[in-house]
C-alpha cells in the first residue's frame, strides 16, 4: 500500500514523498526572470517538507501576448531559475517548471486589443473583443520557443518539466471544441485539437535528456454545460500516454466556472477527485491531483487507496509552507488551515504580489520575518479574541514577550464564529481552533469574560495595547427594526430560521445566510438596497461565481434595488422601481454591516504611549487584514 511519504521515482528524477506544490503564478522581475522575493518563497516550500515543487507557468514568448507571470525565453531568465532551483534543492525537493506558449482568449491586460487565440471566439475579460485566430507560422514558432524553453529548464538544472495544457489557458482553447472553430489541421477532430500541444510535447522531448520528466497537465472534464466532459478527457489522457509523457497532472474547470479549478471557501474537500480517479484507471502512468486535499486524513487516503499517485497542495502550501513536515510528524493540530478565501488570487489579478489571509509572512518571508528573540522583557495586552487579537497575542509571544488577552465572551474566535457558521464554510472554524491551539501552546495568558472598560483599562504597566474588539452588527434606522435579528445571531447557532424568512442585506454575511437557510425553509428572499446583491465585495472572480452559483441552485430570491420601509412580526415592506411590495414571512434577519467597535480607542491613546487599533476594529473588513495588522503591529516593535 502506498503512503505519502514513500520514496518514488518519475522518469530520471528521484522524490523523497508523493507530495508536490501545484502551479501558481508569481510575480517576478521587470524582464520577466525570478524575483527574491519569489526564490525566497519557493525556498520556503521546499524547507517545508514538499518533495516536488511545480513553478507557475513560464511564458515562453511574449511575441503575442503581455507576460502574465514569469518568462523562460530567453539565456538571461536562466540565472534566476537556477537560483530558485538550487535553493530548493539544499532542502531535498525537486523542481519541475511549467512552460507555456501563452494564455490566449484568458488575457486579462488590454481591453482594447484582441487577444490571439485558436479560433475567432470572444476573450474571456472582454466579452467585445474578437480574438484573432493564429496562423499556422504562429503556431510553428510557438511550438518551437516551447522547445528552446524547455533546454533553458534544462540549463538551470531543473528536474522536469510540465507543459501547461489545461484550465482554458492557450493549449486547452485549441483543445476545445467551443474555442477551436478552425477548418485547418489544427481544429475540427480530437486529435487535430490536439495537434498544438502534440507538437509542443514532441518539442520538449527534442530538447531535454532521454528519460527526463515530462508532465503534461490538463483538464479532462471543464464541468461546464456544453463543455468537455470526461469521455473526451479519458480519450485525451490515452492520446498523451501514447505521445510518451511521464505523468498527467489532473484538474478541472475553467475560467467560466472557475471554483471548478481554483477551489473556494465553499468548495467540498477532495471535489475533483473523481475525475482524477477516472484517469488514473485508464492510463498506466501516474496522474498527479490536487483540488482542496489538505485535510490529513483525507490527503492519506487518496495516496494508500491508488486514486492518485502524487498529491497537490496550492493555497495550502502559501498557508501553511510545513504542511509536509507537520503531517509526518503527526502535529495536524499545528497546521494553519487555508480558509478558501482566495485572497492570494484576488492580490495577483488585482496588479498586486501575493497575499495569504492567513499567513503574512506569504511571499514576504525575508522582509517579514519576525525578530528572534533577543531577551528583551515587554508587556503587551490585547483587547479582543478575535483573529487580529490572536493573531498579536501569538507573534508577541513568538518574541518572548508577556501577553494578556481579554475576551468580552468565554471563547476566541470573534466574528470567525459567525463567518464560519453556514456548514459549506466550515474551514473558518478550523481557523479558530488553529489560532486558539496556538495561544495555548505558547502560554499566551487568556482572561475570559472579561471586557475591556474605561475603568478597567487604565492603571496598567503596558509596554503596548493592541485594541482588537472587532465589529458589532449595524442597526439601520427602519422602523420595526426592532422584529429582525441579527443575522450573526443565526449563523451563530443562536437564532433558529422560520419556513418563509427574509434577510435584509445581500453582502456576504446576508447571502451566505440565506444560502444556509434555504435547504430547510420554504422561502427564503433577499432584500438588497444596492443594485445587486455582492456588489460591494471585495472577492475573487471564483469566490463571487461560487456563492451566486449557490444562490441560483438553492432556490434563494433576490430583490435588488429595493429599499426597506417597514418590518413588523410578520412582514417586510419595501420599495422597488416605484412599487411598494410587502412580503409575508416567519423570520426576518438583519445582515445590513457592521459597525466598528473602537469606542475605547481616544482614552487608550490618552493613557498609553503604545496603542494600535487593528482589524475591524478600524473598519469592517477581511480577515487578512485583521491577521495581517495584529502580525505586523508586534512584529515593528523595537
Amino acid at each position: 500500500m502506498n503512503s505519502l511519504f514513500d520514496k518514488t521515482q518519475l522518469g530520471s528524477m528521484k522524490l523523497k514523498n508523493r507530495i508536490f506544490m501545484s502551479p501558481m503564478g508569481t510575480t517576478g522581475e521587470a524582464d520577466g526572470s525570478y524575483c527574491n522575493e519569489g526564490i525566497d518563497y519557493f525556498m520556503e516550500r521546499a524547507k517545508g517538507g514538499a518533495g516536488l515543487i511545480i513553478t507557475g507557468a513560464n511564458v515562453v514568448s511574449t511575441k503575442y501576448e503581455a507576460r502574465p507571470c514569469t518568462e523562460l525565453s530567453n539565456f538571461h531568465h536562466v540565472e534566476r531559475l537556477n537560483m530558485l532551483v538550487e535553493r530548493c534543492h539544499n532542502y531535498g525537493a525537486k523542481v519541475c517548471v511549467q512552460l507555456s506558449p501563452g494564455l490566449g482568449r484568458q488575457q486579462f491586460t488590454d481591453p482594447f486589443t484582441p487577444p490571439y487565440s485558436a479560433g475567432s471566439v470572444g476573450a474571456f475579460w472582454y466579452k467585445d473583443l474578437i480574438c484573432k485566430p493564429f496562423s499556422k507560422e504562429d503556431i510553428h514558432y510557438l511550438v518551437e520557443k516551447v522547445g528552446y524553453s524547455a533546454s533553458l529548464a534544462i540549463n538551470a538544472g531543473a528536474d522536469a518539466v510540465e507543459l501547461h495544457a489545461y484550465g482554458g489557458y492557450l493549449l486547452d482553447q485549441f483543445q476545445s471544441k467551443q474555442w477551436n472553430n478552425r477548418t485547418d489541421e489544427y481544429g475540427g477532430s480530437l486529435e487535430n485539437r490536439m495537434r498544438f500541444t502534440l507538437e509542443c510535447i514532441e518539442a520538449i522531448k527534442q530538447n531535454v535528456p532521454k528519460n527526463f520528466p515530462i508532465l503534461v497537465k490538463f483538464t479532462p472534464d471543464q464541468r461546464v454545460e456544453g463543455f468537455r466532459t470526461l469521455d473526451e478527457g479519458i480519450e485525451m489522457a490515452k492520446i498523451f500516454e501514447k505521445a510518451g509523457v511521464t505523468a498527467l497532472h489532473v484538474d478541472t474547470g475553467c475560467y467560466e466556472e472557475w471554483y471548478q479549478a481554483i477551489t473556494t471557501i465553499y468548495s467540498k474537500h477532495g471535489h475533483k477527485l473523481d475525475v482524477q480517479k477516472a484517469i488514473k484507471e485508464v492510463v498506466n502512468i501516474p496522474v498527479l491531483g490536487d483540488g482542496k486535499l489538505f485535510d490529513p486524513k483525507l490527503a492519506n487516503k487518496v495516496i494508500e487507496d491508488g486514486t492518485l499517485d502524487y498529491l497537490g497542495l496550492g493555497h495550502e502550501m502559501l498557508a501553511d509552507p510545513y504542511w509536509p513536515t507537520k503531517v509526518k510528524e503527526g502535529r495536524y493540530e499545528d497546521i494553519r488551515p487555508c480558509v478558501g478565501c482566495n485572497e492570494c488570487l484576488l492580490a495577483g489579478f488585482s496588479g498586486k504580489h501575493y497575499y495569504c489571509a492567513v499567513n503574512p509572512t506569504c511571499y514576504a518571508e525575508r522582509d517579514y520575518a519576525l525578530p528572534k528573540p533577543d531577551g528583551s522583557k515587554k508587556s503587551i495586552l490585547v483587547i479582543g479574541g478575535g483573529p487580529g487579537g490572536m493573531s498579536a497575542a501569538i507573534t508577541a509571544r513568538q518574541r518572548s514577550w508577556d501577553v494578556e488577552l481579554w475576551e468580552k465572551t468565554d471563547r476566541l474566535g470573534g466574528t470567525l464564529w459567525a463567518a464560519g457558521g453556514p456548514d459549506f464554510k466550515a474551514d473558518i472554524i478550523k481557523l479558530i481552533n488553529y489560532m486558539k491551539v496556538q495561544c495555548d501552546k505558547l502560554g499566551v495568558k487568556v482572561r475570559y469574560n472579561k471586557a475591556a472598560t474605561a475603568e478597567n483599562v487604565l492603571g496598567g504597566n503596558w509596554d503596548k495595547v493592541i485594541l482588537a474588539a472587532g465589529a458589532d452588527p449595524a442597526i439601520p434606522p427602519i422602523p420595526g427594526i426592532e422584529n429582525a435579528t441579527p443575522v450573526s445571531e443565526y449563523l451563530t447557532h443562536n437564532a433558529a430560521a422560520g419556513k418563509k424568512v427574509v434577510v435584509i442585506g445581500g453582502g456576504l454575511a446576508g447571502t451566505e445566510a440565506a444560502c444556509d437557510i434555504a435547504p430547510n425553509a420554504d422561502e427564503v428572499t433577499i432584500v438588497e438596497m444596492m443594485p445587486d446583491i455582492l456588489f460591494s465585495a471585495a472577492h475573487c472572480l471564483n469566490n463571487d461565481q461560487h456563492l451566486r452559483n449557490m444562490v441560483k441552485d438553492r432556490g434563494v430570491k433576490v430583490a435588488a434595488g429595493a429599499k426597506v420601509t417597514k418590518i413588523t412580526p410578520d412582514s417586510v415592506t419595501y420599495e422597488k422601481d416605484g412599487e411598494t411590495i410587502v412580503l409575508t414571512c416567519d423570520t426576518v434577519f438583519n445582515a445590513a454591516g457592521f459597525k466598528a467597535n473602537n469606542q475605547l480607542e481616544d482614552l487608550l491613546e490618552a493613557n498609553y504611549d503604545n496603542i494600535t487599533v487593528i482589524g475591524d476594529a478600524i473598519a469592517p473588513r477581511k480577515i487578512l487584514t485583521a491577521v495581517h495588522e495584529g502580525y505586523h503591529a508586534i512584529r515593528v516593535m523595537e
